[in-house]
């Protein structure tokens, strides 16, 4: 099973390692216009498979994503000093035009999963564009809030001293400063947050929980300003999102997606827990909020949709 990936940069790169580490698929085409770069990555990759698992590495074109069931899209232009949000949000706009009609020349059947940040609005430009070829919204998914519903299902686990992987907590609406982190829907196993902690004899008072809300919200911000990126959870985020596409899986993922409506607001693009299988989005899950917690996902789609109207 073949997977490519555009942009093949700290993201794109980190992504096809978790790949290979995980055993995800068996092919890996990376493309980027800095041809050198990816030469470098597949060698340096290639040279990690005799340690891991047997696939195969290759810097190519856009013909060679052909037969590819997944393509991500990690590719982008950085932000220029005294550059607007919305000037940036509308050069990325510009690579997309480009790079979707070439990505669904080759490979036209592909699922595609956007990494590119502001992820919300790249994927819904990235929905647009592939409409125009014929292929549904249901195809065209992005990373969202999986990485934010990592960090706090890793935070919970810390705290009550249990396997994240048992806790079933979800953070939605944008990836990004507006992101809603609801403790009301969250259980352990299958028990309700508060229920478990009254059993095991637990504080998680609202100082903790508004303390975990700030560390998941901030994550980034202090993980550039340490090392002046982030790539290792995306690109871990990225790998799971591909196993679940090629294998199948009908798994629950907090991605990001184009919605007729949500919390009110119609034709925007953010992260509710979805149903994911082997051609993207088969339905989303409505989860049960508080009236605070759906006033907050009301105003994080109203984000995202006045950026999308400023773009036109």
């Amino acid at each position: 099973m073949k997977v490519g990936i555009i942009g093949a940069g700290m993201v794109g790169a980190t992504a096809a390692y978790a790949l290979i580490m995980r055993g995800v698929g068996r092919e890996i085409v990376l493309v980027d216009l800095n041809e050198k770069r990816t030469k470098a990555e597949e060698n340096d990759l290639n040279h990690a498979v005799p340690f891991a698992n047997p696939l195969t590495v290759k810097a190519g074109g856009y013909p060679d994503l052909a037969g590819a069931r997944v393509v991500v899209i990690s590719a982008g232009v950085s932000q220029k000093p005294g550059e607007t949000r919305l000037e940036l949000l509308s050069r990325n706009a510009a690579v997309f035009r480009t790079i979707i009609p070439q990505v669904l020349e080759y490979a036209p059947e592909a699922v595609l999963l956007i990494a590119t940040n502001p992820v919300d609005i790249m994927t819904h430009l990235a929905a647009r564009y592939a409409a125009e070829y014929g292929v549904p919204s249901s195809r065209v998914i992005g990373t969202g809030t999986s990485l934010d519903t990592a960090r706090l299902r890793s935070l919970l686990g810390k705290h009550l001293g249990i396997d994240p992987a048992h806790v079933h907590a979800y953070v939605l609406g944008e990836h990004g400063d507006s992101e809603v982190i609801p403790f009301s829907p969250v259980t352990i196993g299958a028990i309700p947050l508060v229920e478990f902690c009254a059993q095991w004899d637990l504080c998680l008072d609202p100082e903790t929980m508004q303390h975990m809300d700030y560390q998941v919200r901030h994550a980034a911000y202090e993980i550039i300003e340490g090392k002046g990126s982030t790539y290792y959870g995306v690109g871990s985020a990225i790998a799971r999102i591909v196993e679940v596409i090629l294998g199948n899986q009908r798994a629950i993922l907090t991605v990001c997606t184009l919605l007729d409506e949500v919390a009110g607001v119609r034709d925007v693009t953010l992260s509710l827990p979805q149903l994911v299988g082997g051609d993207g989005i088969i339905n989303k899950i409505e989860m049960p909020l508080t009236e605070e917690e759906a006033a907050q996902l009301h105003a994080s789609a109203l984000v995202i949709k006045e950026a999308i109207e400023q773009l036109g």
